[in-house]
């Protein structure tokens, strides 16, 4: 099992109802909870690990996950009421405003976190959750906890207007990316934590951390990879853009259901990774957030549909 850990929410994304008046409507959403069910459109085996509200909005979370084969049952559940986040959109380019206080989300503790079942074999980390209390401080140790013998993958899923703290944060996320196998940043996200510079430069500096595999996501441009060995750019497939709405989550998932299909999704398998292997990884991530991208809101492909 893939288990993903971080947040789960609801989008609520902008419409025009019948009588042309502006509204919001949920949507599950949540960076890490979209790659935990694009994982399992893709026929990964997904885990998920929040803290999970028993409100309607977490029994739509719930039910989502179980109708994309995700398994979340070592989740925390909690009658806090569900993280919102209402989006706005500037040239399909989304925008977050996030209401988060005492949420079930937000309020994991290190006291919440379960002794990991040696069915999960690999472990994505990720998003807002990462900047929080208490919950930060959780999922930094669960990676502890995991990265001692699974593979680690880490995305920030930086948002700038969301830190409240920012040299702890930059502290936290300083700290996982030196427990991370894979590291996935947006070019945005790589130039906020190291600066101005040539990304392969950036990236390189990552690799020499110890980080195995560096994915840096480059929009329309598509995605290159970066290994100790050597490097590889995958362009992305022409679309029609609706929204970006969960296209970086997306493409963790296209990544890590590719190295999962290859048997390269341990510590070892990583340390090992040609480039063939990589090529494909990043190849089923683009294509599979193109689909995301071309159609409104974080609704990820099932399998048959890249086939």
């Amino acid at each position: 099992m893939i288990l993903c850990c971080g947040e789960a929410l609801i989008d609520m994304l902008p419409r025009t109802t019948e009588a042309e008046e502006f509204a919001f409507a949920p949507y599950p959403g949540g960076a890490v909870f979209n790659t935990a069910i694009a994982l399992g459109r893709l026929d990964a085996p997904p885990g998920f690990f929040s803290g999970l509200s028993r409100d309607l909005f977490g029994v739509m979370l719930d039910e989502a996950l179980t109708a994309s084969k995700v398994d979340g049952t070592l989740a925390i559940r909690s009658d806090r009421p569900t993280t919102l986040a209402f989006v706005t959109l500037t040239n399909g380019q989304a925008r977050y405003a996030f209401y988060d206080e005492n949420t079930a989300g937000r309020m994991l503790s290190p006291d919440d976190l379960p002794d990991l079942p040696a069915s999960v074999t690999a472990a994505f980390f990720g998003g807002i959750s990462l900047v929080a209390e208490p919950c930060g401080t959780a999922y930094q140790a669960l990676m502890e906890q995991a990265a001692r013998t699974r593979a680690i993958m880490l995305d920030p899923n930086i948002r700038p207007a969301f830190i409240t703290d920012e040299p702890a944060y930059r502290a936290r996320i300083d700290a996982m990316i030196g427990m991370a196998d894979i590291v996935k940043l947006s070019d945005e996200d790589l130039h906020w934590l190291a600066g101005d510079g040539d990304v392969a430069e950036l990236a390189q500096g990552l690799i020499e951390r110890g980080v195995k595999l560096v994915c840096i996501t480059e929009g329309a441009s598509g995605a290159r990879a970066f290994t100790a060995r050597d490097a590889v750019h995958v362009p992305a497939p022409k679309t029609e853009v609706a929204d970006t709405v969960g296209a970086g989550d997306t493409f963790n998932a296209g990544v890590l259901a590719a190295l999962h299909n290859a048997a390269a999704l341990t510590k070892d398998g990583l340390s090992k990774l040609d480039m063939a292997t990589v090529r494909v990884a990043l190849e089923l991530g683009v294509r599979s957030a193109a689909v995301t991208v071309s159609r409104p809101g974080a609704n990820p492909p099932w399998s048959h549909e890249l086939s």
